[in-house]
């Protein structure tokens, strides 16, 4: 690679849940001979997605080409956070062809957009694209569009909401700032609900686009890797609805960290995260717990009720000790009602 070339730099974007780490994890592992770094930012203090990459790394690859962010959103902390960040990466001994960010779920991807015009590495690196992940089942089922009579509904069930919620908002951002759009478990949302949450994004999205549907993060990586499209000298053409602020706030959002015990019975775990979705209304719970005569961690992934798990890898000097990462919208995080639940 000719080293007065810029590095290009995918920007993989979606909400909680949509499927952003599997995607990655998929285009490691298939890389095409292309050596990769990946950055990896999460919202709250204790990372779960960085970990999950470093723990399938490849020589393309490896470990310490993988740099996990999780002490806020990267859009935000850019100075202090990002570009030292890429500046070490591109620094590596042996320099990455390819850079993937994985943003947090909460993310508003033009912001971080706008640091690519910073003095300090506007000469070495370019956006290749923006890659946003929309989940084709949420988003048939009306979840997070701007959808008047869902919001109408919304509203006659609950006096308080009056206007869109900082859902609605986040995925707007997200559809509006893409090149490329995945829309995820595509499997789980069938022929219907990919039509609908089709009619959804474009409708949402300000140009056409190419909106593609996935399942178990696989796509071909030649499709979403090398698009040259230089996102940021295109900026006008990716409204926001934060246009003309300098920042922006994740105040309506909540992240607790819940230290888990050993437990003894999978299933009843499942069943209280199923409970903290539908009587608490939490968006997102990830982290792994250990297991009474089970040598592996278990690694569980869940948006909303609906609940993933598996026994990754063992445990080795993590002694064992459990965490989940709780998400919500700050008025519907209770601290001691959550932890009640998850028997911690």
């Amino acid at each position: 690679m000719n080293d007065l070339s810029k590095i290009p730099v995918t920007v993989i974007t979606g909400f909680l849940g949509s499927g952003k780490t599997t995607l990655i994890r998929h285009l490691m592992q298939n890389a095409g001979g292309r050596r990769l770094a990946v950055l990896v930012n999460e919202f709250g203090t204790v990372g779960v997605d960085g970990d999950i990459l470093k723990s399938c790394a490849i020589p393309d690859c490896p470990e310490e080409n993988i740099v996990e962010l999780a002490n806020g959103c990267i859009c935000c902390t850019v100075a202090d956070d990002f570009i030292p960040t890429i500046e070490a990466l591109m620094a590596l001994p042996t320099r990455p062809d390819h850079i993937l960010i994985e943003t947090s779920g909460l993310a508003l991807p033009k912001p971080l957009l706008k640091a690519f015009d910073w003095p300090a590495i506007r000469s070495k690196i370019t956006v290749d694209g923006v890659i946003a992940l929309a989940d084709a089942e949420a988003v048939a089922a009306g979840r997070f569009a701007a959808d008047e009579h869902a919001v109408d509904a919304q509203r006659k069930a609950d006096d308080s909401i009056d206007h869109e919620t900082p859902l609605s908002e986040v995925f707007e951002d997200q559809i509006s700032c893409a090149d490329i759009i995945l829309m995820s478990k595509a499997d789980l949302a069938g022929e219907s609900g990919l039509s609908s949450a089709r009619k959804v994004i474009e409708a949402e999205s300000p140009r056409a686009i190419p909106i593609l549907s996935m399942s178990e993060g696989v796509i071909d990586p030649n499709v979403v890797l090398g698009l040259n499209a230089k996102a940021e000298d295109d900026l006008a053409a990716r409204p926001s609805h934060h246009d003309g602020h300098d920042d922006h706030e994740h105040d309506d959002f909540e992240t607790i960290v819940v230290p888990m015990p050993e437990i003894d019975d999978v299933d009843a775990l499942v069943a209280a995260i199923e409970k903290l979705a539908n009587e608490q209304h939490i968006l997102r719970v990830k982290g792994y717990v250990a297991v009474s005569g089970k040598p592996m961690r278990l690694l569980v992934q869940a948006v909303g009720a609906r609940v993933r798990q598996q026994f990754d890898r063992p445990w080795g000097a993590d002694a064992r000790q459990g965490h989940l990462v709780v998400i919500a919208e700050h008025d519907h995080i209770d601290t001691a009602a959550i932890r009640a639940v998850l028997g911690a």
